[in-house]
């Protein structure tokens, strides 16, 4: 693929994760600690812990640790579900930074990185052989993962106080 094609199509799956990214965080603007906290179904996941998910288990899986094969990364991944659970003493702050501070380095990493080329790393003991061949690919499953967990924080967020993200009337 000539430079210029491949320098417009990495722009333009930024660009898709961006929005997804920010949607994420937009949603979730002007809650507070308590709410960040709570849990609003039977299976007991809130918020915050949905965005530490993104954080650990998509954003630095998949492109520090996957695409990088960065073995830090790979040794601070967390085991099970337990990205989805948040210390008492990490602040909700924390945690959305942490999410800038993981996306900033993913987006270096996607910038950096031809998308064609293949991850330097799979964990074959948990997943087998299922991957994914490239960072294209990658990229697009994380858009889809973003925009799928973006949609259960509006749910969440319209269930406690009623605010919608996008209200199409």
């Amino acid at each position: 693929m000539p430079p210029s094609t491949q320098h417009t199509e990495t722009s333009a799956l930024l660009t898709r994760l961006g929005a997804q990214r920010r949607h994420v965080l937009g949603i979730l603007d002007g809650l507070g600690e308590a709410d960040l906290r709570r849990s609003v179904l039977p299976s007991g996941w809130t918020i915050l812990g949905l965005v530490q998910h993104l954080t650990l288990d998509v954003e630095r899986f998949w492109f520090s640790a996957v695409v990088a094969g960065d073995r830090c990364a790979i040794g601070g991944l967390a085991k099970g579900d337990e990205a989805w659970q948040v210390s008492a003493d990490v602040s909700g702050s924390e945690v959305f930074e942490r999410y800038l501070d993981e996306s900033a380095r993913a987006n270096q990493i996607i910038g950096s990185v031809p998308l064609d080329a293949k991850p330097l790393w799979w964990p074959t003991e948990q997943f087998g052989d299922w991957r994914l061949e490239s960072l294209r690919e990658i990229v697009l499953h994380v858009i889809v993962e973003t925009a799928c967990h973006a949609g259960h924080l509006d749910v969440i967020r319209e269930l406690q106080d009623g605010k919608q993200w996008i209200v199409n009337t």
